[in-house]
């Protein structure tokens, strides 16, 4: 596959021709809109269910629901790759602002449906959900009746739904069309270039320490110039959040977070003890990196930095061949897939302007296809994003195989197969070097995903649950959110490093996100829960595929605490679970200290 050039633009037109101004977007949000109303027609003459006989009229409804979330999540994953493309774009701007609001009618339709399902005695319950028709939906049903224990009267629930589109949803747009129009002048190579956030966040890993602390510096400039507004926007977002779960009696603002995770929270604390134990071989493994930069303590923005030159900038044709070869190690459909996706230009990678500063993967259902978007900067990093992003599209390509409404597994399990990619990638690199100084590099780069999971990730969790506790009082500052990071980063680094960005709950849009509240603990579940896939995974060899493959399936149905008993055999609300994992991690430090002290002799 040498002479193989890989486009470094996806191609969209499969999926609509001439973007934002198609007249086919408009044929499709059109017939979402006559589905919604179809689906309101059928909802408003359901009454609790009475016995097995309604299972009939149930599976009928699950599959209008079927369609219309098949539908929506379509539509919705195209409008962000227009906007994402170009954040310029006006027309895509205006078709979310519509979209979002057929789904909150939607969502209020299925809040109702909800409702018939929870005011169905349990005898009739059983009776029902038991019978052969319904035997493939029992779990998203048993779901969806556990959570109308917490809806509020359904007008009630109807206004905050449509508030939610020009308030909740709408200051989370705010931050991110913001960001995405900022653009930092910085001074390289003699030339001041104008960068969007993401090309300049790329910076971070530059093997110029100058180029490495200037573009911190601007960057860090540029948050500090608007974190009043940022302090308002997420202000906003969590008063919203909180005032939404005091009508609802809702005292834990980990209760949803879980709840969409499917996770319990002895499994959250057990994770989150064993993480806090083992701090000190990060610590030790950050100090060590400080003294190889010939500094006393690691000052936050060489955290990226190479360890060395060995790797230095990795050409996107190299690092997709990279990618490749690497995957074909784990497994036939996997690099396939891989292949077809690059084949099928469903990669959007060039490094410009005006590009959203987030990398994602965004499926589509109906046409069983993804797109996957990044700013590829030429550095390790980028090739691992892209890994990272191509297995969240591998698994989107798993879920082809099941009913739609079984597909909608929770972002714990997303990250896992995220993750797992990035593994195979990260180790094979590792396994097939014979160079000292190159094996460092990689180690370096392997514990960095370590740290970001253990500490960085960590310092949001922490984060994240002080600001929402102080916002219960009332508006908090950007100076008081400036302590707050400061001290969580402090905390989950075990002091570790120094001259911490001042505005890092500015910068870090995953606070803003306000579709998945908390979205930090994921990660380093999904992190661990890689290891020891990937640890079945290499002992087994390619045979282990097809277990895989069944195990992202399943992903969709179960908690992951089932799904992790199905599939690995493990206990994962006990703290044995994570030590397997924190061990492996552990070792990696280990070995990064003591090669680095072998190459210093």
């Amino acid at each position: 596959m040498g002479g193989v050039l890989y486009p470094v633009n996806w191609n969209l037109d499969s999926l609509l021709n001439s973007g934002s101004n198609s007249i086919q977007l408009q044929y499709q949000i059109e017939y979402i809109e006559n589905e919604v109303n179809n689906f309101e027609e059928k909802v408003n003459i359901l009454k609790a269910l009475e016995d097995s006989d309604d299972a009939k009229m149930v599976v009928d409804l699950i599959q209008v629901i079927e369609n219309i979330k098949i539908h929506l999540s379509q539509i919705s994953s195209l409008i962000t790759c227009l906007l994402a493309e170009d954040v310029r774009d006006k027309n895509a701007a205006t078709w979310k602002e519509r979209v979002s609001s057929y789904q909150a009618h939607f969502n209020s339709l299925m809040r109702r449906f909800q409702l018939a399902l929870a005011l169905t005695n349990d005898s009739n319950w059983k009776s029902i959900i038991e019978s052969k028709e319904l035997e493939t939906y029992q779990f998203m049903l048993g779901e969806w009746r556990k959570e109308a224990i917490t809806l509020l009267p359904e007008k009630e629930e109807n206004t905050i739904s449509s508030l939610m589109v020009d308030g909740y949803h709408g200051w989370g747009d705010l931050y991110h069309s913001s960001v995405a129009k900022m653009r930092i002048d910085n001074p390289i190579e003699g030339k001041v270039k104008e960068l969007s956030v993401g090309q300049a966040r790329n910076l971070r890993s530059h093997e110029n320490g100058k180029v490495r602390r200037q573009s911190v510096a601007l960057l860090e400039k540029s948050w500090s110039q608007k974190s009043d507004t940022f302090a308002t926007i997420l202000n906003r977002i969590a008063g919203f959040r909180l005032q939404i779960y005091e009508r609802k009696g809702i005292q834990n603002v980990l209760y949803e977070p879980l709840k969409d995770n499917r996770m319990e929270k002895e499994t959250l604390s057990a994770m989150w003890r064993v993480v806090n134990r083992h701090k000190q071989p990060f610590a030790n493994y950050l100090n060590d990196k400080a003294k190889m930069l010939g500094k006393e303590k690691l000052p936050s923005h060489d955290f990226w930095a190479p360890v060395n030159q060995s790797m230095e900038t990795i050409d996107y044709q190299e690092g997709v061949d990279f990618i490749l070869k690497h995957f074909s190690q784990f497994g036939s459909e996997l690099e396939n897939f891989t292949r077809q996706a690059f084949d099928k230009k469903w990669i959007e990678s060039e490094n410009r302007s005006n590009k959203s500063a987030i990398a994602f993967c965004a499926g589509f259902p109906l046409s069983e296809e993804s797109r996957v978007f990044m700013t590829y900067g030429g550095h390790i990093t980028d090739v691992l994003t892209l890994a990272h992003e191509l297995g969240h599209a591998f698994h989107n390509h798993a879920m082809n195989a099941v009913d739609h409404i079984n597909r909608q597994y929770p972002m714990s399990i997303a990250e896992t197969a995220s993750t797992f990619a990035e593994m195979i990638v990260l180790d094979a690199a590792m396994d097939e070097t014979d160079s000292p100084k190159e094996r460092l590099f990689l180690l370096d780069e392997k514990l960095k995903r370590s740290v970001m999971n253990f500490m960085n990730i960590h310092s949001r969790f922490l984060f994240e649950t002080r600001f929402y506790e102080e916002r219960k009082m009332g508006m908090v500052s950007s100076s008081r959110l400036n302590q707050l990071m400061d001290q969580a980063i402090d905390e989950a680094y075990d002091g570790a490093l120094e001259d911490i960005p001042a505005y890092t709950w500015a910068s870090t849009p995953h606070f803003y996100i306000t579709d998945k509240p908390f979205y930090n603990f994921p990660y380093t579940f999904g992190y661990l829960f890689a290891l020891s896939v990937y640890a079945k995974g290499k002992e087994e060899g390619k045979e282990f595929e097809t277990r895989y493959l069944a195990m992202l399936r399943d992903s969709g149905s179960m908690s992951i605490e089932d799904l992790a008993k199905k599939h690995l055999g493990e206990d994962i609300t006990q703290e044995a679970f994570f030590e397997k994992g924190m061990q492996l991690c552990i070792k990696d430090a280990e070995e990064f200290m003591q090669l680095a002290a072998e190459l210093d002799r």
